[in-house]
């Protein structure tokens, strides 16, 4: 039986691929900042583990909470929505530190017991942003774009170790807590010269009607995750489809 660790399972994607694995018969041990019993089903085949990417001393602990995996999910992210003018540096380097710099960290802790093995799998989930250029979250994509080349790279330096790694794009999910779990982060990051335009922008979002599901990303990791030929991208949702299509 094949083990998945799942980072960022409080909500949105990173729950629903939880449930999915599970639900497909695997071992799934579930990180999150801080954990949540209540969210996932109870099962021994199910663990919650604490994990915050940004520490290496967290990482190291959950590690080895978990024992040995067989696919490790990169799911964990913050969201930013703002004018790039208005962004203190300070946040530029908050978000850059749990969607770049964590998954980058998660991957090399992995990675000896992996090379070792020769066997693994590790799913890096970007966004439909590094797909189509989206306004207002320049900050937000280049931390997901750096994400996309370092997977596409990797993959080769991994390939002589049959260690596999995929990317997966979802498209837009209202559903996901990407405006809430920014919380004070985008205070006054829409200053009163973009507000005409910011205006626009909103009222596109809400004029959606081809949206993303969690459940179109779980079923995309799970898809990455059991591939085995040299596909590297999986856009997960029908926006997402449609802009590679």
């Amino acid at each position: 039986m094949k083990t998945v660790l799942i980072t960022g399972c409080s909500s949105g994607y990173g729950l629903e691929t939880a449930r999915h694995f599970h639900a497909q018969g695997w071992n799934v041990v579930a990180t999150m900042r801080t954990p949540r019993e209540d969210v996932l089903p109870r099962s021994d085949r199910l663990r919650v583990v604490a994990l915050d990417v940004t520490k290496p001393e967290r990482i190291a602990a959950a590690l080895e909470a978990s024992g040995p995996i067989d696919v490790l999910v990169n799911n964990a992210g913050i969201g930013l929505l703002g004018a790039f003018e208005a962004t203190p540096m300070a946040t530029v380097r908050d978000i850059f530190e749990t969607n770049t710099f964590g998954v980058m960290a998660m991957t090399q802790a992995v990675l000896p017991q992996f090379r070792a093995r020769k066997s693994g799998v590790i799913v890096n989930v970007t966004s439909s942003v590094t797909l189509a250029p989206m306004p207002l979250v320049a900050v937000y994509t280049a931390s997901k774009m750096a994400i996309e080349g370092f997977t596409a790279s990797l993959a080769f330096e991994l390939e002589a170790f049959n260690v596999r790694v995929k990317l997966v794009e979802p498209g837009y999910c209202p559903n996901t807590s990407f405006t809430s779990n920014g919380g004070a982060r985008m205070t006054g990051l829409i200053p009163e010269a973009y507000a005409p335009f910011a205006e626009r922008i909103f009222a596109a979002f809400g004029q959606t009607t081809v949206v993303t599901r969690e459940s179109d990303v779980a079923e995309g990791v799970w898809r990455a995750a059991n591939d085995a030929t040299a596909t590297l991208r999986f856009p997960a949702g029908p926006d997402a489809v449609a802009l590679v299509s």
